[in-house]
């Protein structure tokens, strides 16, 4: 599923995370800890495995968000509807590695009569939460890929070496 060409606010941005591609989908996609990385997000609970047809309700903003998920690829992308306000929004991140890292690109829509009245104003706000989002995103997958090149190549390969005394 894409965001809706159509809509009246689109919004799109891309940022580069110095992490593989693996540890920025585990960021993004354990849903119910985004409030512990994304000062946005206030609260969050998901009703089922990270799956398509999955609901997750969250508060962001001024107000709760009612969102299904629309399709997942793991690792690669992700995509999600929310309904607030009136407001239907189609959001989509897709993860790609490149230059020893992570491309994330995020494009999101917003539909209904809000939209279509605070179109401007609306489109401003969606770009800014897009990027504040993707900051984020970079600074706890960052601070992940620190943390488990910190411990070394076995850590990360979950091998743990067992001595066996002579």
């Amino acid at each position: 599923m894409d965001i809706n060409q159509n809509a009246p606010v689109i919004a799109q941005e891309q940022m580069h995370i110095a992490a593989d591609v693996q540890t920025v989908w585990d960021v993004l996609s354990d849903i119910e800890q985004w409030p512990r990385w994304n000062a946005a997000v206030r609260s969050v609970s998901v009703h089922g495995p990270v799956a398509s047809g999955t609901s997750f309700d969250w508060k962001a903003g001024p107000g709760t968000i009612k969102s299904r998920i629309a399709e997942v690829d793991a690792p690669h992308r992700i995509v999600w509807t929310g309904v607030t306000f009136g407001i239907r929004a189609v959001d989509s991140f897709s993860f790609e590695a490149a230059d020893g890292g992570t491309l994330v690109r995020e494009d999101e829509s917003w539909e209904g009569l809000l939209a279509r009245i605070f179109r401007s104003r609306m489109e401003r706000t969606l770009s800014s939460s897009l990027r504040d989002g993707l900051r984020s995103l970079k600074a706890e997958a960052e601070r992940r890929a620190g943390a488990a090149a910190a411990r070394g190549p076995a850590a990360r390969s979950g091998y743990t070496e067992h001595l066996i005394p002579s």
